[in-house]
């Protein structure tokens, strides 16, 4: 009996010590990544220059930090953050100039092991993209002065996939995957005799390819 007891006593420990881990956990969690940009560049040109080819922005790499809430033990909600991201953009291969966008996104994420060591997960949801300090002259490809400025807010869907792996109490290393919707659909000149006339499109789309660390609180 005297050993029964024991061996109940040890379990009920190690049943406490579990929920404790579990509870520390919390329902927060922040991480910072560093993120590979691919941009789609699949932009479309009108009419107006049809034999001189379309507009293109640069991959990148920058930094980027997330918060992710916990719901429930399997649904969360992930706000992807950073700073505006300057892009070089082409048109015909020329340099012609450059944009900033900030491209705040919002997820819900589905967690298929929620408690697990590795910890895949699924996300949906929506992007809103700011353009701004917009600096485009198409001059250098066109051969005349052409001051160009584009739509300044584009909304999009996004989709995730990703994986947790807790390394530790609270610290996880992260991988992730997104797929984006940004989109400038109206690119037009401002100045001249063809002001006002869309010339093409711009559309970033990216593939954002991350790694990062997490805490979870």
């Amino acid at each position: 009996m005297k050993r029964v007891l024991t061996l109940a006593a040890l379990i009920a420990a190690g049943f406490a010590s579990a929920t404790t881990v579990q509870a520390a956990e919390g329902p927060l969690m922040v991480r910072v990544r560093a993120l590979s940009m691919k941009v789609d560049n699949h932009n479309s040109s009108t009419d107006v220059v049809p034999a001189l080819g379309t507009l293109e922005a640069n991959d990148k790499w920058f930094p980027e930090v997330d918060f992710t809430y916990f719901i429930t033990k399997n649904i969360a909600a992930e706000l992807i953050l950073t700073y505006p991201q300057k892009h070089t953009l082409k048109f015909a291969g020329t340099n012609i100039g450059s944009i900033k966008h900030l491209p705040p996104t919002l997820t819900l994420q589905y967690h298929f092991i929620p408690e697990g060591t590795v910890r895949p997960y699924v996300g949906a949801g929506i992007n809103y993209t700011r353009f701004m300090s917009v600096k485009i002259n198409a001059q250098p490809a066109v051969g005349v002065d052409a001051p160009i400025d584009v739509d300044r807010n584009s909304f999009g869907l996004a989709g995730q996939v990703g994986v947790d792996f807790k390394v530790a109490d609270n610290w996880f290393i992260n991988l992730d995957a997104k797929y984006v919707r940004i989109k400038a659909d109206n690119v037009h000149i401002t100045g001249g005799v063809l002001a006002g006339t869309k010339v093409t499109d711009l559309g970033i789309n990216p593939w954002l390819l991350s790694a990062g660390v997490g805490y979870r609180f």
